[in-house]
């Protein structure tokens, strides 16, 4: 029997819920919202970059850190890394199309942040400062 779109996302409802503890869709939450895999998603939205590239377009990524994230995103299906034999060995590094995926929920968070920082900004200064008077 063949299911329909519809019937696949309740399925995956019924299946996952990133509420409980040892969820996996939990634990792939909190890999998803690192800051360091939407900064990557962002700096690929170009397409395929070299790592030597990402770590210029990503100021203060270590390449430890890079490299750790890079790892994880192509084991999660959402990067595909190329490998190129020549001296020095190039890799390079791009989205696949479950990636794209992501990065359009990516993309939308970070117009939000852009959009409303100052109301947060102004908030924050707002508690901090009720904050100190009952300090």
């Amino acid at each position: 029997m063949t299911l329909t779109a519809e019937q696949k996302r309740q399925a995956a409802k019924e299946r996952y819920n990133a509420s409980l503890e040892h969820c996996p869709a939990r634990q792939l939450l909190e890999t998803i919202s690192s800051k360091w895999v939407t900064l990557i998603l962002l700096a690929l939205v170009d397409g395929q970059q070299r790592h030597s590239d990402l770590r210029r377009r990503i100021p203060g990524a270590s390449q430890k850190m890079l490299t750790s994230t890079l790892r994880s995103l192509e084991r999660d299906g959402l990067v595909t890394r190329h490998v190129t034999a020549s001296v020095p060995v190039r890799t390079d590094y791009e989205l696949t199309d479950l990636g794209h995926s992501l990065l359009r929920v990516v993309t939308e968070m970070k117009e939000w942040a852009e959009e409303n920082m100052d109301d947060v900004a102004a908030s924050r200064m707002d508690h901090d400062r009720h904050r100190l008077e009952f300090d």
